[in-house]
């Protein structure tokens, strides 16, 4: 087994700098993770543009730089994290995005050729679990080091609405929306708990999980009718994994991995929980799901199948 030390010489390339990109640029950078971050996007004015912005916020940081660049910088990046693509528009769905999506994907790295063997890809653009897919076959590394974002803002909705109900802190809340980080995702509630209490055992009316489940998967579209794009969450929850990669923290999150036999599901990537560490997904959590879960992650399968 390969072994890693923490190295603050870091270089984290962000592939399109659209509002998501520029965004996950920007909290990386707060977060002090990388001695380098390079913004990469076929828009040249756009990319430096937003290079020259962020830019400003050096000097309150201790990271290094931020520069533009160009596909080849990826190269020897550590942590490539692909947020390009065409956007979701109002009225669209994740899925409508796909074949535009796959092109620009295949494109990309075709363009930045062989990476090195030790690099993680983190697929954030939609649909995010075909892409994962998509990029573990084009790019040449070892399924494990390819992941992508899947249902980890999902989650983090999931537990800001239970807390709001039995009005705690999101931060006491633990499960996971899982499946499709898409229309099919699901609602686990067979995994959350609260405080070390099971949500079960609250007893909350079927009426009110079913509302909190509508909240959850309709958030994305309510916010894109308002304001054209979500990104400030997910700008968060890509650092929060790159944190968990770079610290090797072995941090339990639901993110979007090749599946092999996981509650009878294989051949496909779809958000699971998995261990994340410098090594990538380290092993996908062995969580037993409820029958009527089951049958719901079959949905998600066999929706993502067809675009495979």
């Amino acid at each position: 087994m390969e072994s890693y030390s923490f190295d603050h010489a870091q270089k984290i390339v962000v592939i399109g700098a659209g509002a998501v990109g520029a965004t996950v640029a920007y909290t990386l950078m707060l977060k002090n993770l990388a001695a380098r971050i390079v913004l990469i996007d076929v828009n040249i004015q756009k990319q430096e543009g937003e290079v020259m912005d962020i830019d400003d916020v050096l000097s309150f940081v201790e990271t290094g730089s931020i520069s533009s660049g160009n596909f080849k910088d990826a190269i020897d990046a550590d942590v490539i994290i692909l947020t390009a693509g065409a956007a979701q528009k109002p009225g669209e769905t994740r899925l409508d995005l796909i074949n535009k999506n796959k092109t620009i994907t295949r494109s990309i790295f075709k363009e930045i050729g062989k990476l090195k063997s030790t690099a993680i890809v983190l697929v954030v653009a939609n649909p995010v679990d075909i892409l994962t897919y998509l990029v573990q076959e084009v790019s040449g590394l070892d399924h494990k080091r390819v992941f992508g974002s899947g249902t980890s803002l999902d989650t983090a909705r999931l537990r800001t609405e239970i807390s709001k109900v039995l009005k705690v802190s999101a931060q006491n809340v633990e499960g996971y929306v899982l499946g499709e980080h898409g229309d099919t995702e699901f609602d686990a509630f067979s995994t959350v708990s609260v405080g070390g209490i099971l949500i079960k055992d609250f007893k909350l009316p079927r009426a009110k999980l079913d509302e909190i489940e509508s909240k959850v998967k309709n958030a994305a579209y309510d916010i894109i009718n308002r304001k054209g794009a979500t990104f400030y969450g997910i700008a968060m929850v890509v650092a929060d994994i790159v944190e968990a990669i770079l610290f090797d923290q072995r941090k339990i999150m639901p993110l979007s991995v090749r599946l092999e036999g996981w509650n009878g599901i294989s051949g496909v990537c779809l958000s699971v929980p998995v261990v994340v560490g410098r090594q990538g997904i380290e092993k996908v959590w062995p969580v037993k799901l409820n029958f009527s879960e089951k049958i719901r992650l079959k949905k998600s399968t066999k929706e993502i199948k067809k675009f495979l």
